[in-house]
């Protein structure tokens, strides 16, 4: 599919039309002057108005991050007008766009500093060509996990706690945390008695048990797919098998997933790693997977498990889960062809770090990005070709404002390359539809 994403200034007509930059910083030199002061901000807003023409900076999102890391406090406005700040407006004509403008207010204490920044942000204006991987963001279990700590919420009029973040992803938490949400990094946090979340990357026995003996209500937020691993946790473990778990240390689904056999299993992380094990019995041997692991690098760990352990025994159906597997697979998909690949995601989500592992390792320019604000200047010199995509716990709407953000920065044209539809949907735990019914 492809589209077409204008720069923030194609031709319009009447009150829209874009005033020039240099007329607009003339006025700001002479008629603001008196406006100025010594506070310590930078304004930020997507629109500049001049009287009745409009100037218009979809890249402001990208203004933050960097006027952030250099220090600046931040006021963000819907609109700014040519009376109120002083500006610096940089313009650089774009094929058949009036003015493309990036722009900032700033008082005194930060003019060199903004200026600074709008003119870097104005060198690496350009028209590109964004490469979409689909899928990408929500997978079925975040968006049930998300959904059921929407409906408790709804439900309850006493506090809902969530023991650990519900997926990994600062925007979701934020977002919940505003609703209502208490987030815990343990159930010693949560008052007796009280209803408390479970997230989606699954729990020990032990933590259900701390819960049952404190008679917390529980939800269980658990993706199902993790749910399948800690079955054949605990099927391998009563057979006498020891289990290998391939995995992160210190990430919560594989603290979980060891939980159900802390004395069967051993963890590793690496084909590395395999080197280093000394089991009891190498003919009764299985081992497990984490469920959102780079694909490569899992096959290596198995291969070496396997030279090393002829008779080891695998589960029935892959651990690494579809969605994993289906965003790996589209981000292979876009980056022949990119210059630059951005993975919209939190850094403590495996499934989006291994993202931008993928790229990186074929010698491409990636990066893992929370927001726009993330997105630096010098990335994008030279980038003619955008590949974006996002980790399975990441919003689609964080993908939109990077589509929209880059726009800012000149006209973008839009193609999205899926290499698979996703159809799975996971029902509600039976307390949620309970509850709400």
């Amino acid at each position: 599919m492809t589209q077409h994403v204008p720069g923030p200034h194609g031709r319009r007509s009447g009150s829209e039309r874009p005033a020039s930059a240099r007329e607009v910083s003339m006025r700001t030199e002479s008629g603001a002057a008196e406006a100025e002061t010594e506070a310590g901000y930078a304004v930020l807003s997507p629109e500049l108005h001049d009287g009745d023409r409009i100037l218009r900076c979809p890249a402001s999102g990208l203004l933050r991050g960097s006027l952030r890391r250099a220090g600046v406090p931040i006021q963000e406005r819907s609109r700014l007008d040519t009376a109120d700040q002083t500006l610096h407006i940089v313009s650089k004509p774009l094929d058949d766009y009036e003015d493309l403008a990036v722009f900032a207010g700033a008082s005194t204490a930060h003019h060199d500093t903004v200026s600074r920044v709008v003119a870097t942000w104005s060198a690496v204006t350009a028209p590109r060509r964004v490469l979409l991987a689909s899928p990408r963001s929500f997978c079925a279990g975040v968006e049930r996990a998300i959904e059921i700590v929407e409906r408790v919420l709804e439900d309850r009029r006493t506090p809902v706690y969530v023991r650990k973040q519900i997926v990994h992803n600062a925007h979701v938490v934020d977002d919940l945390a505003s609703r209502g949400a208490k987030f815990v990094d343990e159930l010693d946090e949560v008052p007796d008695g009280a209803t408390v979340v479970f997230s989606a990357h699954g729990v020990s026995p032990a933590v259900r048990k701390e819960a049952d003996r404190r008679g917390l209500e529980v939800i269980d937020g658990s993706c199902p797919l993790v749910t399948k691993v800690h079955s054949e946790a605990k099927r391998f473990a009563a057979r006498g098998d020891t289990i290998v778990l391939i995995g992160h240390a210190g990430h919560e689904e594989v603290e979980g997933t060891m939980g159900e056999a802390p004395d069967a299993t051993v963890l590793v992380e690496t084909a590395a790693d395999v080197a280093d094990l000394d089991l009891p019995d190498p003919e009764r041997i299985s081992y497990l997977t984490q469920t959102t692991l780079g694909v490569d690098e899992t096959a290596d760990v198995v291969k070496a498990l396997r030279a090393k352990f002829p008779a080891l025994r695998e589960p029935p159906t892959e651990d690494i889960c579809y969605a994993t597997t289906n965003r790996q697979n589209a981000v292979k998909a876009i980056m022949a062809e990119a210059d630059l690949v951005l993975v919209v995601g939190s850094p403590n989500s495996s499934n989006s770090v291994r993202l931008a592992e993928i790229p990186g390792r074929a010698g491409k320019s990636a990066h893992l990005i929370g927001d726009t604000a993330d997105i630096r200047p010098e990335w994008l010199a030279g980038a003619d070709t955008v590949g974006v995509t996002s980790g399975a716990s990441t919003p689609p709407g964080l993908v939109d404002q990077v589509v929209a953000a880059l726009g800012g920065l000149g006209e973008v044209t839009v193609e999205e390359r899926a290499v698979t539809r996703e159809t799975i949907h996971f029902g509600l735990p039976a307390a949620v539809r309970r509850q709400t019914g």
